[in-house]
């Protein structure tokens, strides 16, 4: 049986009323395949990292019956700056979920499944093998259907992250998110450089394997500190770059330094082509699984 879900830990905040650019605005999600799809989650007691990070791309997402499943429940142990999902202690480990990730991904017919999950530092793998069961439930109730995993960094413990490669994802995923100069105001329970080394060992215990990583602009970082980021990302041996503008989910979140231009998220881009990337997506709207089979079929076609 799924685990009961815990209060929230925090209060509604308040959506700033800060005015965005014409470009940056979406419509408010609706229609059949949404609905479908939030009773489909709602029914296997399933969360979404779309809805709970308040993803501006869910209306499109969940309109095509795309989703990226966040396992492990919706209490993070860490408090990211940036981020709109609860932190708080979580509860105990749904050794069932697995299963009923893998067959919501097969009602949806998905070629493609995402699977992330909050940080779950009290746990002894991180989570590490909840990741594992999951990608082998999709791969056995789905065949043919391409896993890309999202993971924390499992505090850089190497045996944590040989548990989820040893189960073979096709895209192993961790996200740098912003500069290593505002990391304590973004990620005050990260540390850059352990993010990098957890990507590289990816690519070093499973060579075949594809690694993505990605960061937000609109904190307060420079043009030159960007590049530096990409240029750290190129030496580690990532293969797929995404570039998003962070959006504050509230008050209480940090606060939006600058709107990034479109001009400057397609320069970044053909930089980022310059540097060897197999695959750069980079745009206000761009998440980590924004199109990710796209991102991923992009990368296949520059191997």
């Amino acid at each position: 049986m799924p685990l009961p879900t815990r209060r929230k830990q925090r209060t509604m905040a308040t959506i700033i009323p800060e005015r965005r650019p014409e470009w940056l605005r979406v419509p408010a999600p609706k229609g059949q395949n949404y609905s479908d799809l939030k009773q489909l989650m709602r029914g296997q007691s399933l969360h979404t990292v779309c809805e709970e990070a308040r993803c501006p791309n869910i209306g499109e997402c969940w309109g095509h019956k795309t989703a990226t499943f966040m396992i492990l429940g919706d209490t993070c142990t860490r408090s990211c700056g940036f981020c709109a999902i609860a932190t708080g202690r979580p509860l105990g480990v749904d050794w069932e979920e697995p299963k009923r990730v893998a067959e919501a991904a097969k009602e949806m017919g998905l070629r493609h499944a995402v699977v992330t999950s909050v940080n779950r530092d009290e746990l002894k793998d991180g989570g590490a093998s909840i990741f594992a069961a999951t990608i082998r439930w999709i791969r056995r109730l789905n065949p043919g259907c391409k896993v890309e995993v999202l993971t924390p960094d499992f505090k850089g413990d190497a045996d944590a992250l040989r548990v989820v490669m040893d189960a073979k994802p096709d895209i192993f995923n961790h996200n740098v998110e912003t500069i290593p100069r505002l990391y304590r105001q973004v990620r005050p329970q990260a540390v850059y450089q352990r993010s990098l080394d957890v990507l590289q060992l990816a690519k070093e215990m499973y060579p075949g394997t594809r690694t993505k990583s990605g960061f937000m602009l609109g904190l307060g970082e420079s043009e030159e500190e960007v590049l530096q980021v990409m240029r750290d990302m190129s030496e580690h041996g990532i293969d797929i770059l995404t570039i998003g503008q962070y959006l504050r989910p509230s008050f209480k979140h940090l606060p939006i330094q600058r709107y990034a231009t479109l001009e400057e998220f397609a320069a970044f881009k053909k930089a980022g082509k310059e540097m060897g990337f197999r695959h750069v997506e980079s745009g206000p709207f761009v998440r980590s699984s924004y199109h990710a089979h796209e991102q991923a079929d992009g990368a296949n076609a520059n191997a």
